[in-house]
């Protein structure tokens, strides 16, 4: 029996994800969260334009080579003011554009406040697409839509719930699964950083309904899973904006 192939439409280009002899490529993604130092508004505002444009160009360049979407903390969170959600199939490129970044005026005074490093990778618990997943059914290619609100955190599970038996982890994160399909509006994006980064997991909720994602996470709390969950914190609100728009809001 032979097995269909499918692609999809990236920032690079059409990617295959699935292929009778071949896998499907898995995307390395980072969250990369910034400050601005508040010397940087002290400046004369044809100083700050400048930077601002430069910094615009070499985000717009790199958004031609990998999958990029840019976000607002202005107003949300009082640690970080913008978001760089970046994907590639190569470590290389993320090192390119934030290489690239670090050359510009402006990264003088941008402060890293927080980095997520991840990677996609199959679900053990969820066999089938589901109307809340982000991406393609085998969760290997990101698809980042539209919403407005980004909602950002990073997770770690007890040595309790690794130390449980495949059935009992099935079993819990079935009901964890059907509580979120109640919120058809949030759609979550869930990336592993296993080895990779600090945490085990990072999740990323789009939706268009803060109040909507509020409930959401306010029911998983009841569920059995939830028990079993070391660290969910920093979380942060991100609202989706234009590279120009992000940037516009620093000042």
């Amino acid at each position: 029996m032979t097995q269909e192939s499918t692609s999809i439409q990236t920032a690079v280009g059409p990617v295959r994800v699935r292929d009778a002899t071949k896998p499907a490529p898995r995307q390395l993604v980072r969250f990369a969260f910034y400050r601005v130092d508040p010397s940087w508004r002290r400046l004369p505002a044809e100083v700050r334009r400048q930077h601002r444009e430069q910094l615009e160009a070499v985000l717009a360049e790199h958004n031609r080579r990998i999958l990029l979407r840019t976000y607002s903390l202005v107003g949300t969170r009082g640690d970080s003011d913008l978001m760089i959600w970046a994907v590639s199939e190569q470590f290389e490129k993320l090192q390119e554009l934030f290489a690239a970044l670090n050359h510009t005026e402006l990264a003088g005074y941008l402060l890293g406040s927080h980095s997520y490093t991840a990677m996609t990778k199959r679900s053990i618990y969820v066999d089938t697409e589901h109307p809340n997943q982000g991406g393609t059914t085998d969760r290997l290619v990101l698809a980042p839509g539209k919403s407005r609100y980004l909602f950002v955190y990073p997770f770690v599970k007890t040595r309790a719930w690794w130390a449980l038996g495949a059935e009992d982890r099935q079993r819990m994160m079935q009901e964890h699964i059907r509580v979120g399909h109640e919120y058809p509006s949030v759609k979550i994006n869930t990336t592993y950083s296993f080895g990779l980064d600090d945490q085990e997991f990072v999740v990323a909720f789009e939706t268009d309904s803060a109040s909507d994602f509020l409930d959401c996470v306010q029911a998983l709390r009841d569920t059995e899973a939830s028990s079993y969950t070391l660290r969910d914190v920093p979380s942060f609100t991100c609202v989706r904006a234009t590279i120009e728009e992000m940037l516009e809001a620093l000042g």
